[in-house]
């Protein structure tokens, strides 16, 4: 996502001269399929679509080989010095990388697509691939279907090779808490390109200059306005327990894509105890909402190790590679709860 923001600024900035898209992967790549790289007049470029194995070459010949309109190239990433297709460079796979030209109606309407995006809306965008006597066509649907962009020539024909993508928009990550183990959370997840919200009922927390690469910031006390939504990922970690627990009560019943509670194991065990009873739910269905305690166990000490493990666990998640975790489970809970012995001190005190 932070490459798609880095095009979309370096085409609003430069004169940018060709677009290339990795459109097709056979065996293994740094890339996936709809990786990008924009190139300017003057060399500079925005994005990849390896792992630097073909920018170099794609940069050098890019103006020559739009100069007759779209066109696709193949390159093998095997290491092999007898191959007939060039650049083998050790990373097992071939690709097929779609370089077109900017100064095109289809490329108009990508980057318009691509905006869209980084603003929050979906995007369908399928392209017709390029060959000999056939030009490359494209069209752009919403996420309801309807037509934004079609080129002048028509609808690209579904029997001839296209590639069909969605731009899907950042990924929304809302922190709830702004103490300064919020801060390299944000920082990392600026790296991803993520949107990150701060929201801290104490105002002299929840200020922009502590937190200057969140999107936003807010001091509230409530989830109105906010609209979580099941694709959102949320982490609770004010230090307070009853904040704590008031978030994550409210937090539930949004069925956001990931929620995670930043404490002690046995602190997250009473938190989901009293919640569990507050909403007149299981332990079994509490602990299905909640990753708690937060992150990958990787290991480490300190805000920065702990922001490494929680945004890696929410990662993980996003993408469907989530091993293992230390998110409880009821009987983790009722063994927590059976121990006893800690104090109101313990409770209300977040120690990781």
């Amino acid at each position: 996502m932070r490459e798609r923001r880095q095009i979309v600024e370096l085409f609003d900035r430069d004169n940018a001269v060709a677009l290339a898209t990795l459109i097709h992967v056979e065996g293994s790549s740094y890339r996936r399929a709809g990786a990008r790289l924009l190139i300017a007049a003057n060399g500079e470029y925005a994005g990849s679509i390896s792992g630097g194995c073909l920018e170099a070459e794609v940069i050098r010949k890019a103006q020559w080989l739009v100069r007759g309109g779209a066109t696709v190239q193949r390159y093998s990433t095997l290491f092999d010095d007898t191959a007939e297709i060039p650049y083998g460079l050790g990373c097992g796979g071939t690709v097929d990388v779609l370089i077109e030209p900017v100064n095109t109606p289809e490329f108009a309407g990508l980057i318009a697509a691509m905006r869209a995006s980084l603003r929050g809306d979906r995007r369908r965008v399928v392209t017709q691939i390029p060959a000999t006597g056939r030009p490359l066509r494209r069209c752009i649907f919403n996420d309801s279907g309807d037509h934004l962009f079609r080129s002048r020539e028509g609808l690209v024909n579904p029997s001839l090779p296209f590639f069909d993508e969605w731009l899907d928009p950042p990924q929304r990550l809302i922190l709830f808490g702004a103490g300064d183990d919020a801060q390299p959370i944000v920082s990392i997840t600026a790296l991803l390109g993520w949107t990150t919200l701060v929201v801290d009922s104490r105002a002299q927390w929840a200020r922009k200059e502590r937190f200057p690469l969140a999107d936003r910031v807010l001091a509230v006390s409530s989830l109105d306005g906010l609209a979580i939504t099941s694709q959102d990922a949320v982490v609770v970690m004010t230090h307070s327990y009853e904040q704590d627990r008031d978030w994550l009560a409210s937090l539930l019943l949004s069925r956001p894509r990931y929620l995670g509670l930043l404490g002690s194991r046995h602190r997250s065990a009473l938190l989901v105890s009293e919640v569990s009873a507050r909403l007149g739910w299981s332990l079994e269905s509490t602990c299905e909402g909640i990753f708690a305690p937060v992150g990958l166990d990787l290991g480490g000490d300190g805000a920065e190790a702990i922001a490494l493990a929680t945004v890696a666990e929410i990662q993980a998640c996003l993408e469907g590679k989530l091993g293992t975790s230390r998110r409880m489970t009821p009987e983790a809970v009722s063994q927590q709860i059976q121990l006893g012995g800690a104090s109101r001190y313990l409770q209300t005190q977040c120690a990781v």
